[in-house]
């Protein structure tokens, strides 16, 4: 069996422990799952080549090898970490093998899983229920390396394959429509997010949509990648509150219009996880920070309070888990529709520019 370690998009030999785990390399490591162990032979002709076991299986083909535990659960680290990077390797396309562990912790290789076989002609493998076989493979890719800007692909790898790398990724999932210079229409997506981070007065956001010229209407996306690319890629303006659903934005046409609302406190990771991805993605790209009185947290802390007057102490005093949890699991959004309504006529602006 030939093994190889794909690394800054060259092929090394790999012949020892692996310096990362098959997860992606940009997952902290506090986050990571327990990995199981694999290993690897690199027989050579003659007496080496006899003491190699009977193969399993021998489809003379590249594998890449991965792991979707923990940190996949959640839908834009999926894509972004898992299925972003899988489509980066076009060099072995379609003909590369994917060997996934810890597939049983995640929804990739299950609700995800039509997307990751668009990638390749052949099977993905649970390689977890082939550890006691031998798997033979022309070279081996360990682990996933994504684009340290997440939801980036690196054009110097893709655009030989690809010219336009995210419309390419998006076509992987049958979306013949997503082409640039389809006629203006101001076709607003409202997304509505039901556990967290709630929009509480997204009808009447509807209303005021519809007011302003908007062909406006309401989805909940939820988790499924092939779901929410047909839905996405129907509209014009998408308006969601930070979270994972953002994601999507990948499967918006050419200049479509973006509008993230910033929940308060989340500033910095709002625009960490998607505001430089739109220029990328040959999107337009605006931002909406709530304001005190449009938090949930009114009425349960008073005006005075560090969280909203020193931030960062408030967060010394409570610790940044609690903190973080709290603004992220324990926050909903009532929008100022006054207020937001500046930024509606922003977004219709820059869809006749």
């Amino acid at each position: 069996m030939y093994a190889w370690r794909k690394l800054s998009h060259r092929f090394h030999r790999f012949n020892g422990q692996p310096e990362h785990p098959p997860h992606n390399q940009t997952i902290r490591s506090k986050r990571l799952h327990a990995c199981h162990v694999f290993r690897l032979r690199f027989p050579n002709k003659g007496s080496a080549a006899r003491k190699t076991p009977p193969l399993y299986k021998n489809p003379r083909r590249p594998a890449i090898l991965f792991s979707t535990a923990r940190i996949a659960l959640n839908y834009f680290h999926s894509v972004s970490d898992v299925m972003v990077p899988l489509f980066t390797v076009p060099t072995l396309q379609p003909n590369v093998i994917f060997l996934v562990t810890n597939h049983n912790a995640s929804c990739v290789t299950s609700v995800h899983r039509k997307t990751i076989e668009t990638l390749s002609k052949y099977e993905v493998v649970d390689i977890d229920r082939d550890k006691n076989r031998t798997l033979c493979f022309t070279n081996l890719i360990v682990g996933l390396k994504a684009h340290p800007s997440d939801l980036s692909i690196d054009p110097s790898v893709v655009e030989p394959f690809h010219p336009k790398p995210h419309q390419a990724f998006t076509h992987h999932l049958l979306l013949e429509e997503r082409l640039s210079g389809r006629p203006y229409s101001a076709r607003m997506l409202i997304v509505s997010r039901t556990k967290n981070r709630k929009l509480m007065n997204e009808l009447e956001l509807l209303k005021l949509a519809r007011m302003l010229g908007f062909d406006p209407a309401i989805h909940d996306l939820g988790d499924h990648v092939e779901y929410s690319a047909k839905i996405v890629n129907t509209f014009d303006i998408m308006v969601a509150v930070h979270g994972s659903a953002l994601t999507n934005m990948l499967f918006l046409p050419e200049n479509a219009v973006v509008i993230q609302i910033i929940p308060w406190g989340l500033d910095d990771q709002a625009r960490m996880c998607f505001a430089k991805n739109p220029q990328e993605m040959k999107l337009k790209y605006l931002e909406y920070k709530i304001a005190p009185n449009e938090s949930s947290f009114l009425g349960n802390y008073s005006k005075d309070s560090l969280l909203y007057t020193n931030p960062l102490k408030y967060r010394d005093n409570i610790g940044q888990p609690a903190y973080f949890t709290l603004l992220v699991n324990k926050q909903n959004v009532n929008l100022d529709l006054a207020r937001f309504k500046d930024t509606l006529l922003k977004a219709l602006d820059l869809m006749a520019a």
